[in-house]
């Protein structure tokens, strides 16, 4: 079965930290280039990271909110990207989710990804 699942979601405090996992099953996620999105009630879904393919550099992108709180990698022996969350803030508050596209070049919009998981949440508040 074809799948895409994300885990790592919780509650934590301002400043707090979480490291979110997209674990492909199924098919191998290192043929995709994965991007993280999120959606808070009442919002746009918003464009958070991209990883490029390993062959491609495996280069990365984020959105300005996130630049220098949030890291993207791959664990190609895991069929697993993360991303990993320091320094969170209430504005970080979403579901999250992790989506395949063949590659990053319209990241931060969404459209290029065909492929989503069912979406993790994430709620910092103190």
């Amino acid at each position: 079965q074809v799948q895409l699942v994300e885990s790592g979601g919780g509650s934590v405090q301002p400043g707090g930290s979480l490291r979110l996992s997209c674990a492909g099953s199924g098919f191998t996620l290192d043929n995709y280039a994965i991007g993280w999105f999120r959606q808070a009630p009442g919002k746009e879904r918003e464009g958070v990271s991209c990883i490029r393919i390993s062959t491609s550099d495996g280069t990365t992108y984020y959105a300005n909110s996130v630049k220098g709180r949030f890291t993207i990698s791959r664990d190609n022996a895991k069929n697993t990207v993360y991303l990993q969350m320091n320094s969170l803030k209430p504005e970080d508050t979403a579901v999250y989710y992790c989506a395949t596209a063949w590659g990053c070049n319209s990241f931060p919009r969404s459209f290029d990804y065909s492929f989503w998981g069912q979406g993790t949440q994430v709620t910092v508040s103190s």
